[in-house]
C-alpha cells in the first residue's frame, strides 16, 4: 500500500483533556486555531452555520470490535460501525456549529476532539435534506 502524509492545518483548543469522562460535547464550545499559512482558506467560511471537522484522535490502540459509546450494556459492534477513536486510522469527523471566524480563529460549538487534537481538513456543510431511507440502529 501507499504511504500517505497528512499535514495538520490546525489545533483544537477547549481546555478538555484525554480520558475525561461525562463529557456533553453537544455543549462544548472549542477555537480551533487555524495556521495562519491556510488563514486564506477560510474566506467565505463565515456564511455557513455549520462545518465538518476533521481530526486526527488520540488513541494508538486499535480494536475491530467495540462496545458504541464504551458502554458494555450494547453488543459489540465492528470498529466501522460505531465512532470510536481506537480503529486503523484514528481520524474523527464531526458537523459542528460554526459560531466565529475571526482572522484564523474559528469558535465552533459540539465537537468532539480533545484539547490539542491536530486538525486535517475543514469543510462545509451544504446538505439540504438526509437522502430517502436513512437509518440508524437503535444504540445511535
Amino acid at each position: 500500500m501507499n504511504e500517505i502524509t497528512l499535514r495538520p492545518i490546525g489545533v483544537v483548543c477547549n481546555g478538555i483533556t484525554f480520558g475525561e469522562k461525562g463529557i456533553n460535547w453537544a455543549l462544548v464550545k472549542s477555537r480551533i486555531e487555524i495556521d495562519p499559512l491556510y488563514e486564506a482558506g477560510l474566506t467565505g467560511l463565515k456564511g455557513f452555520s455549520h462545518i465538518y471537522v476533521l481530526f486526527w484522535m488520540s488513541s494508538d490502540q486499535v480494536r475491530l470490535r467495540v462496545h458504541p459509546r464504551g458502554d458494555p450494556d450494547f453488543e459489540e459492534v465492528g470498529v466501522f460501525a460505531s465512532r470510536s477513536p481506537t480503529r486503523p486510522n484514528p481520524i474523527g469527523l464531526t458537523l459542528v456549529r460554526l459560531e466565529e471566524v475571526k482572522g484564523n480563529i474559528l469558535t465552533v460549538k459540539g465537537l468532539d476532539a480533545y484539547d490539542g487534537s491536530p486538525v486535517l481538513d475543514i469543510k462545509p456543510f451544504m446538505m439540504k435534506k438526509f437522502p430517502s431511507g436513512v437509518q440508524f440502529p437503535d444504540w445511535a
